[in-house]
């Protein structure tokens, strides 16, 4: 058996936008071909401007899916998810948490670097990503090999862990996803679970319009005590380059590390 990650681009989003370019196609064909009315053809031409549009995406959403596929040739999705790996160490005997882990991915890589530590792997599954669930997780690591990780519920807003429960914690493109929540206070309950001396490495999005004043933050962090923090751009060729963070719609891509 072979683990499967999924991807983070979801087929059905390709065949809906496909769907909807060739629906719309043949809809302004048809009010071009049978229409007459200066009325009946500007809609035949909004109908043609929708179907180019839908095309536009689906064709984007073809090459994101091959450009993320695990199975492909770039394979972007694996080396984010080892790229940030690289960061988690987790002393022998410890436990570390991925916040949002989704099919997996990043839990599994942290327990194969950190083989005498535990990994533990949250996330809400909610429906905007069905194809990733607990049983999945489970399928994953089985696949791999993988055996100090384990998988529950858990949303990102309030872990159900107490605090400086782990020695390590750990996301992937997370957080620019919870809608409607203050991204910094987002960070701030994953380092809530974080044991003093433990490690962190948190990448996401972190534009100034999505997460605000990152640096103001980080120096928040040295004030409250944290021995170590830092901003590292992933977006300028560690993890990929910054046509591929354009392209990929993932400009402002940032690993937040450091020692609580």
């Amino acid at each position: 058996m072979k683990a499967d990650y999924k991807n983070w681009v979801p087929r059905g989003m390709l065949t809906g936008f496909a769907a909807g370019a060739g629906a719309l196609a043949l809809g302004a064909a048809g009010l071009g071909a049978f229409g007459k009315s200066k009325g009946t053809k500007a809609l035949a031409a909004v109908t043609a401007l929708g179907a180019a549009g839908c095309g536009t995406f689906a064709a984007w959403c073809a090459y994101a899916r091959g450009q993320f596929s695990y199975d492909g040739k770039r394979k972007l999705s694996k080396q984010i998810v080892e790229g940030t790996a690289a960061y988690v160490t987790i002393p022998d005997g410890g436990v570390g948490l991925d916040v949002g882990c989704g099919s997996g991915a990043l839990t599994i890589a942290c327990a194969k670097r950190n083989p005498k530590a535990r990994m533990v792997g949250c996330d809400a599954w909610g429906p905007e990503y069905a194809s990733f669930s607990r049983e999945v997780c489970e399928q994953n690591a089985a696949a791999e090999g993988v055996e100090n990780v384990s998988f529950r519920v858990g949303n990102a807003k309030k872990l159900p862990f107490a605090d400086e429960s782990f020695d390590a914690v750990t996301s992937n493109y997370v957080y620019h996803n919870v809608m409607g929540a203050d991204k910094q206070k987002l960070l701030l309950e994953t380092l809530r679970v974080l044991k003093k001396g433990g490690t962190f490495a948190i990448h996401d999005i972190m534009s100034e319009q999505r997460y605000g004043d990152m640096q103001k933050f980080c120096d928040e962090l040295r004030a409250m005590g944290y021995e170590r923090v830092e901003l590292i751009d992933t977006a300028n060729g560690k993890f990929m380059s910054r046509a591929e963070a354009a392209t990929m719609f993932l400009t402002g891509s940032t690993l937040l590390v450091g020692k609580k």
